[in-house]
């Protein structure tokens, strides 16, 4: 029952904004944490909204923050506002307002920023507009924690990152019979990826206490990997031996559930030659040797077969499918660039919008067209300036055998799911946090320093954050992933367990770091292990930082002006 009914519109307008920053929270901040496992291929543009938003709603539902700081009594002193609670409420609606107005800009440019940094922006605009600059906590316990975070968390996470990959890298993929290798090397990723991510829920994504003491909650780490690198051995490996090892391509995902029993299948008749037996995950990426033939292809020069060993005389396809093949791979055709797959939806039917046929159309329309966008074809072919060179980038890192890449696959479903419910549970209650405070001196008229979450907005914004996801998601992938490096499965699981490694350990120490900062300086890191340092688009990761960079002052510059109009401006009667 609302309590200050004079505000009603404030709370109206709160609503509206809160709306919209849960929608840019999907279309930026998670897109970007699943960018990495669509790039490498290990999952579809459709499965990855499917696990992202089961995911995330579940978090935020389920173990999400039911209290969160009056966003944030870290950066500006709540206690001022004691005799005037409803001027913090107009000041977290403008805070929202500007945090929300921001992303929407930054995601439509394509740059992935932090939402939490975003709204914390939008607060210290609102705490200089009001208290003045001596009003904000500009220490290390408030906002120099985030200024820090610019170097600690991309510096930390790559490093991370590039230490996962090199093992991976000389440990499996380098080393004869690489494919043996990554089978017998499954159950110790396995167990090693579940454990750390089960310190990922238990000290961030719970972020309601658990009572355990420190024997249980290293009980429940080790247990939870031990128990999901066995079922890794009783179920997946069956399933994975016999599609890899007996080439089963009549073998259907589904029959994975029959672990051991998979071992007493008879052996398959031979594959026919259009069935590929995995996906390829270097579709569309040439080698050194591959580009090099297709440049002298298209310029009517000879190959130099010294330099790219034996070529055939012909298309370009031609040679790109032996290579291919001689890594595990099926064949790959170069040239134009694939079709917008958002064209599988029909034409629009004749007739008014009204029609059953029409309405279906428009239903498909709004609710698929972002997932069917092809965002690594469209990452493999673009030429902007922000992704010049983008096939001399990708030519320098190494190809590693396609069915070894095969096994990384599950790896990473494993930790980006893993991570997309510890973002659900953590970073939508502090996405919430202004709203929160607005609904409580809306309906109380109180000022608390700690704010219940209601579960109806976690709800709510949870609903809006996958609305924004599969709607607009696919804008801000298609800039990250292949764009900044060549991504495979074993890349990308190294990039995800790196990031997710060091959100752990910051979490321990306290250490402010931002999810999508981590998962960039990961992807940097790996990179760099890729080949030479001409692996990396210094272009991109320069576009991205700068983002980073101008979302305090834009979000704050955006909410402090909207702040200080109103608290300054002329009312009716009080005029001069």
């Amino acid at each position: 029952m609302a309590y200050l009914h004079q505000y009603d519109y404030i709370f109206a307008i709160g609503i509206i904004f809160a709306a919209l920053d849960a929608w840019n929270i999907g279309a930026n901040d998670v897109a970007n944490s699943f960018a990495t496992s669509v790039s490498s291929r290990s999952l579809t543009m459709k499965q990855a909204m499917c696990i992202a938003s089961v995911m995330e709603f579940v978090g935020a539902m389920s173990v999400g923050a039911r209290v969160a700081d009056t966003i944030r009594t870290k950066v500006i002193d709540v206690s001022q506002f004691e005799n005037e609670p409803s001027i913090l409420m107009l000041g977290m609606t403008c805070a929202v307002i500007g945090s929300s107005v921001y992303l929407t800009i930054a995601t439509k440019l394509g740059l992935p920023v932090s939402t939490t940094h975003s709204i914390m922006g939008g607060v210290i605009g609102v705490g200089i507009a009001t208290l003045g600059a001596n009003g904000v906590h500009w220490g290390w316990d408030g906002v120099a924690q985030v200024f820090a975070a610019w170097a600690i968390a991309p510096g930390i996470a790559g490093c991370f990152g590039a230490i996962v990959f090199l093992i991976t890298k000389f440990g499996v993929m380098k080393r004869s019979n690489p494919i043996r290798n990554a089978f017998i090397s499954a159950p110790f990723y396995f167990f090693l990826t579940a454990a750390l991510l089960a310190m990922l829920i238990v000290w961030k994504g719970a972020s309601s206490k658990i009572d355990l003491d420190d024997g249980g909650i290293a009980g429940t780490i080790v247990g939870t990997g031990a128990v999901v690198s066995l079922l890794s051995i009783l179920f997946l490996l069956p399933y994975v031996y016999r599609k890899l090892f007996k080439d089963d391509w009549q073998l259907k995902w589904y029959h994975f559930v029959l672990g051991p029993l998979l071992l007493r299948r008879p052996d398959p008749p031979p594959r026919p030659e259009n069935v590929a037996d995995v996906v390829d995950y270097y579709a569309g990426h040439l080698t050194r040797d591959e580009l090099d033939a297709m440049r002298a292809s298209q310029a009517g020069v000879p190959p130099d077969p010294e330099k790219n060993g034996p070529q055939h005389v012909g298309p370009v396809s031609d040679v790109s499918s032996d290579e291919a093949q001689s890594h595990g791979r099926a064949p790959v055709l170069h040239g134009k660039a694939p079709k917008d797959s958002s064209q599988n939806i029909p034409p629009r039917p004749t007739g008014p919008w009204y029609r059953p046929a029409v309405a279906w159309w428009l239903f498909q329309r709004i609710v698929f067209r972002g997932v069917e966008k092809d965002v690594v074809g469209s990452q493999s072919h673009d030429r902007s300036f922000l992704a010049k060179n983008i096939e001399d980038m990708h030519a320098r890192a190494s190809h590693f055998d396609n069915k070894a890449e095969y096994m990384y696959s599950f790896l990473q479903v494993l930790t980006a799911s893993t991570s997309s419910f510890a973002h659900g549970a953590n970073d939508i209650s502090n996405a919430v946090g202004p709203f929160a405070t607005v609904y409580l001196i809306w309906s109380t008229g109180e000022l608390n320093n700690k704010t219940p979450v209601p579960s109806w907005s976690l709800a709510f914004c949870g609903g809006c954050l996958v609305i924004g996801l599969w709607t607009y998601g696919y804008n801000i992938m298609r800039n990250l992933g292949n764009r900044i490096t060549l991504h495979s499965p074993s890349r990308g699981f190294s990039m995800e367990l790196g990031s997710a490694i060091t959100v752990v350990m910051a979490t321990q120490l306290a250490l402010p770091v931002s999810t999508t900062q981590c998962i960039t300086g990961a992807t940097v890191g790996v990179g760099l292990c890729n080949g030479d340092w001409r692996t990396i688009n210094w272009r991109m990761v320069a576009w991205i930082y700068g983002g980073w960079i101008i979302t305090l002052p834009c979000a704050g510059i955006l909410s402090g002006c909207i702040m200080g109009i109103i608290i300054n401006a002329p009312q009716w009667g009080n005029a001069l």
